[in-house]
């Protein structure tokens, strides 16, 4: 339903369950300039601060085969172990720079959207092989927008590459005349420079084009009011079937409230609108219980449900009030109401009649 609603339908923002299913199938806010800054970040310290050692350590590995070519031997397996040493020392020195990178492609990862593990994403689909679809992604919005991003991307690091290097493009004409440790380091110098600059400039694109990529994925996130009712279906349930279920719930409850009526010591009364009734076991109960209470009709119904059964109703409105505020079906009296309940229970059992008297048989 979200893929076939109608854009301008979608004004609810996305709830949070609606961005959870989007993230675990990969479908995140996700900027490329992010990931390009931080490649490109990690190649400027890498050049500013390991290529220095890196190609010391290479001018090292590597002078033997000027200063001394005739003390190798020209066989095959000299000449293999000088192939594999000569390699594995290059490679040693360039270890530190290729990690540098892996961990700035993990991080630019990281840092947008966290640890993110979405097979989903990378699973073949229809959708991702048809030439139709290319097509339309080849010349949708989001693909003019990204072209017109990269030539001004274009223009901003040709200016700034410019703006350096105009000023020492005389120095730099005549390097190629200088001694050369004296045209590197000038060479040298002006990369690091460049890269520095170009690394400031993107760093304010980058952060542009998290906001409006983390925009965008909100705007498509976006949900009709139908799917946002839908969706509060599916998590808390339809409302209709919950307010049915309560009433069967509070039905049945009052049942079982009905059926303990005739069963209770006495019903204090408001003498209309409250009706409590209460039952007391001296021998398994610490305090008399309330097991039914209502109010207006309930009431009502609880009065001639005792009558019906020859259970005493006692008119005590502030009494009959604060047991059906203060206790709860099922639960004992509360202590500050011991005493006029005890008076009252006393009263009603000294109104009952006496056992009748079985004359013991005379043997």
């Amino acid at each position: 339903m979200a893929e076939n609603s109608d854009p301008s339908q979608k004004t609810e923002e996305p709830t949070a369950r609606r961005l959870s299913d989007a993230r675990q199938k990969g479908d995140v806010a996700s900027s490329r300039e992010v990931a390009n800054w931080f490649m490109l970040a990690s190649g400027t310290a890498a050049v500013a601060f390991l290529l220095p050692g890196v190609m010391r350590n290479i001018r090292d590995l590597l002078t033997q085969f000027v200063a001394a070519p005739h003390t190798f031997r020209i066989e095959p397996e000299a000449m293999s172990t000088l192939v594999v040493g000569t390699v594995f020392g290059v490679g040693k020195t360039l270890v530190l720079a290729i990690a540098l990178f892996v961990v700035a492609a993990i991080a630019s990862s990281l840092v947008q959207h966290g640890l993110l593990f979405a097979p989903e994403r990378i699973k073949p689909t229809p959708n991702k092989i048809s030439p139709i679809a290319g097509a339309k992604r080849m010349f949708s919005l989001r693909s003019v927008t990204e072209l017109l991003k990269g030539i001004f991307k274009l223009l901003i690091v040709g200016g700034i590459v410019i703006a350096i290097i105009w000023p020492i493009l005389p120095p730099l004409a005549i390097a190629p005349l200088s001694p050369i440790n004296a045209g590197l380091d000038l060479l040298y110098g002006t990369v690091v420079k460049v890269l520095l600059g170009v690394v400031g400039a993107l760093s304010v694109m980058a952060l542009a084009d998290v906001a409006y990529t983390r925009y965008e994925h909100l705007k498509k996130m976006r949900m009709t009011k139908e799917e946002v009712k839908d969706e509060h279906r599916q998590t808390e349930g339809d409302p209709h079937v919950k307010a049915r279920l309560r009433a069967i719930r509070t039905e049945r409850a009052r049942q079982r409230m009905m059926q303990a009526v005739p069963n209770a010591d006495v019903v204090i009364t408001n003498p209309t609108h409250f009706a409590v009734a209460l039952v007391y076991e001296s021998e398994s109960m610490a305090a008399p219980k309330v097991v039914a209470k209502g109010v207006d009709v309930l009431a009502q119904k609880i009065r001639e449900v005792a009558t019906e059964n020859d259970v005493p109703l006692v008119e005590n409105p502030p009494l009959a009030r604060a047991l059906y505020d203060g206790v709860e079906i099922d639960h004992e009296i509360k202590p500050e109401h011991y005493k006029v309940v005890a008076e009252i229970i006393a009263f009603v059992i000294g109104q009952r009649p006496a056992p009748p008297v079985v004359p013991s048989p005379v043997s």
